[in-house]
């Protein structure tokens, strides 16, 4: 049972539940918490998502309908720029968020932010810039702003009853739900909002490719929209990388990403990259702090200096390059490794009638032509009644034309004012609503001249009725009008595209790669797992290397700087790095340990280095069951940069040896039973799975195991057919006397 203890009452308290009739009000409950988010958590939540973070319809939040609409009223469509200031206080009637608030999604929606490919506010000031993080606006009592005149395709019929208005917040006054735009603005600016549990992220696209493009869909619904309209069109440019499926898709589901490039150009005199476009999800800053942390990092040496040129020409940032830098290749690797290549993730999250939905490109048009399509209607309508009522005003007025005299008489002869209506009313067979216009007539107006000026509008109001009254009952009228609508948008405010097209058959698919300097170095790897590189005039003028105690070198290879490294692991797994990634040693250290250099899993160890640049041969791995793997070495090799490979080679058996061929030869299996076999690795199918079990090879007996595998050397056995086979597996052969006599005779030797 819930627990309740009641509050001192008041009569603040009980006026306040009196009139806002909150469940519970005044009074503490112990409550379970589903019920909570229930009762108070959801009503919020929904808030959040219906009337701040995600955008209408008509293209706007709340916040932006509020700021625009208080302008308007404050007559700033055609009139001066008035003090921000004045338009943030004004605001606050509708928005009681707060004057920075305000503000700030005022800032958003000028000219002078660049936030948006078709601002709303006509701006004059410091409005700061969307692609600075730290160029900030100024306050609002120094800037001034109005409305741009694109506005009017904003408010230009809003008061003649085409959308809802609802009371304020106070209900002191008026605003509207909807404003009936005459373009789809919900895909003309980019349209950023988080919610609880949702988000949008609506991209901004071409005006004139829009308004064409809804052109052709009212025409035909079946129009491929990405005909008309192939990409999205961003405020700062920059350069989209084009996959036609990609677009397809996010034009259909409303989802996906889409990968924007920087704009450069070189400049040759002064050997530098200027960059003026940038995508729309970063800033300048963020570009040149990332590309600092490279430059730091050592992954990007082509660069001396880099520079905010930004001024009041627009976006610019400089890089110095080291001479004999080619300024394409390092532009390739900057792609890859800055947010000068950035993604915009598209979720085209509107409310429609009330509810949150994702649509794709397509249905979001159809839905803001029906939307449209009431504001039409609703106009038409409103008009038709205006004229409707004129025309039974002179229609009246057409009855007084026959004696104006009468209708003087009439009203010099009425004694009392309250009976002049009613005897208009019964000396000419008007209405009351008539002969009231009538009975307001001004007394100069009362002659022929005036009232046949009148009549002659009777004509064509009722032409105009007749034509509403079809636009009305014609759903193809409607169309047609909104057609001339989006034309007119076209040739007042259509502009060229800013951000251009690079199709990906158009991209060099070749990775940027660091230009590694390629010279002679000797490597070296131990049975501890330490790796040494070192150059021959080093390794000539050192010592002896230094070695931790009962550490010894299994591995040393004469090679180049430019090969990559493959360290196989006890834990059946492998390591990529290059030689280039380990620094320049001397023999008098110890060297890099490989497990910590690589970040190892803990307790694994490194127990054998492949040197390779081209991944050709093969990897071979003999197990304690007698099982052996021949591997190609092609499948250690990888398209990304993975520093880890997974299941390199059979846990299924102990590994006992592992070797790298080049090329095949002839190897020697030694089991503890004292048993060899002469195998030859051309006779091993090779396999591309990296953890196939292998094939049998050396039979292996009970309570005995693989434990050796050497190179063969011509000549140490008296007869070599003797330890091969014909057919795999093979349990192989016990030593001859012969041979072994002639190994103690090589072990003698040895030691003479």
């Amino acid at each position: 049972m819930a627990r309740k203890k009641k509050t001192e009452d008041t009569n603040t308290s009980e006026n306040l539940l009196k009139n806002t009739h909150i469940a519970n009000a005044g009074e503490m409950i112990d409550q379970r918490i589903t019920d909570t988010l229930e009762i108070n958590y959801m009503p919020y939540a929904m808030s959040v998502i219906l009337s701040r973070a995600i955008p209408e319809i008509d293209g706007f939040k709340p916040s932006h309908r509020k700021l625009l609409y208080t302008m308007y009223k404050m007559g700033l469509l055609n009139g001066n720029r008035t003090k921000s200031a004045n338009i943030v206080g004004q605001t606050m009637r509708l928005n009681p968020h707060g004057d920075a608030a305000i503000y700030e999604t005022m800032v958003r929606l000028s000219r002078g932010n660049e936030a948006l490919l078709n601002p709303f506010v006509d701006s004059k000031g410091n409005f700061g810039k969307a692609y600075s993080r730290d160029m900030h606006y100024a306050a609002p009592r120094y800037t001034e702003a109005k409305l741009e005149s694109i506005c009017t395709e904003l408010f230009s019929e809003i008061d003649k009853n085409t959308v809802d208005f609802v009371d304020n917040y106070d209900s002191t006054t008026k605003e509207p739900t909807l404003l009936p735009v005459t373009f789809p603005s919900i895909l003309a600016n980019n349209n950023l909002g988080i919610a609880v549990g949702m988000a949008s992220s609506i991209c901004s696209f071409n005006l004139k490719e829009l308004c064409e493009t809804t052109i052709e869909l009212i025409k035909n619904q079946e129009h491929n929209c990405i005909e008309t309209m192939p990409a999205p069109d961003f405020v700062g440019g920059g350069t989209i990388l084009y996959n036609r499926d990609d677009m397809e898709e996010i034009y259909r589901t409303g989802r996906g990403g889409i990968k924007v490039r920087a704009k450069y150009t070189y400049d040759k005199n002064f050997n530098c990259i200027d960059i003026t476009e940038i995508p729309p999800t970063t800033t300048a800053e963020a570009i040149i702090d990332k590309i600092i942390e490279r430059v730091k990092a050592g992954s990007i040496k082509e660069i001396t200096d880099i520079r905010d040129e930004t001024d009041k020409n627009g976006l610019k940032i400089t890089i110095d390059l080291k001479r004999g830098t080619d300024a394409d290749k390092l532009m390739q690797k900057l792609y890859k490794q800055t947010p000068l290549e950035d993604s915009f993730s598209c979720n085209f999250n509107v409310l429609v009638d009330g509810y949150p939905r994702v649509y794709g490109v397509k249905d979001l048009l159809i839905e803001w032509i029906r939307f449209r399509g009431k504001c039409v209607y609703r106009r038409v309508s409103f008009d038709l009644e205006k004229a409707k009522s004129r025309l039974h005003l002179l229609k009246g007025l057409e009855k007084i034309l026959l004696d104006i005299d009468k209708a003087i008489a009439i009203i010099r002869n009425t004694e009392e004012e309250s009976d002049v209506v009613p005897n208009l009313m019964i000396g000419f067979g008007i209405d009351e609503i008539q002969a009231e216009y009538v009975a307001e007539i001004k007394l100069r107006h009362l002659n022929r001249e005036y009232i046949l000026k009148r009549l002659k509008d009777i004509e064509n109001l009722e032409k105009s009725i007749a034509d509403m009254e079809e636009i009305l009952s014609s759903k193809a009228r409607i169309r047609k009008i909104i057609v001339g609508e989006l034309n007119d948008v076209i040739k007042k405010y259509g502009k060229e595209r800013k951000t251009d097209l690079l199709y990906l058959s158009e991209i060099d698919d070749e990775d940027a790669e660091e230009e590694i300097p390629d010279y002679p170095v000797n490597l070296f790897f131990t049975k501890e797992g330490y790796f040494k590189k070192i150059t021959p005039l080093s390794l000539r003028m050192g010592g002896d290397h230094k070695l931790k105690d009962n550490d010894e070198i299994t591995q040393s290879f004469e090679t180049t700087n430019n090969n990559d490294l493959l360290f196989f692991t006890d834990k059946c797994q492998v390591y990529k790095a290059r030689v280039s990634d380990f620094a320049d040693s001397k023999a008098s250290v110890l060297g890099e340990y490989i497990p910590s250099k690589l970040d190892m899993e803990e307790g694994e160890n490194a127990i054998f280095m492949v040197v390779t640049r081209e991944y050709k041969g093969y990897m071979m791995f003999f197990f304690e069951n007698g099982k052996t793997a021949k591997v190609t070495l092609s499948s250690y090799a990888t398209k990304t940069n993975r520093k880890k490979l997974i299941k390199a080679y059979s846990d299924k058996s102990p590994l006992v040896s592992l070797l790298y061929l080049p090329e095949d030869k002839q190897i020697v299996l030694e089991t503890t039973g004292g048993r060899c076999l002469l195998v030859d690795t051309s006779v091993i199918t090779p396999k591309a799975m990296k953890d196939t079990q292998g094939v049998g090879c050396i039979t292996i007996k009970k309570n005995q195991k693989l434990s050796a595998v050497r190179d063969y050397v011509e000549g140490e056995f008296v007869k070599p057919s003797r330890y091969k086979a014909k057919n795999l597996p093979s349990a192989g052969a016990v030593l001859s006397n012969e041979d072994v006599m002639k190994k103690n005779n090589i072990t003698f030797e040895g030691f003479e």
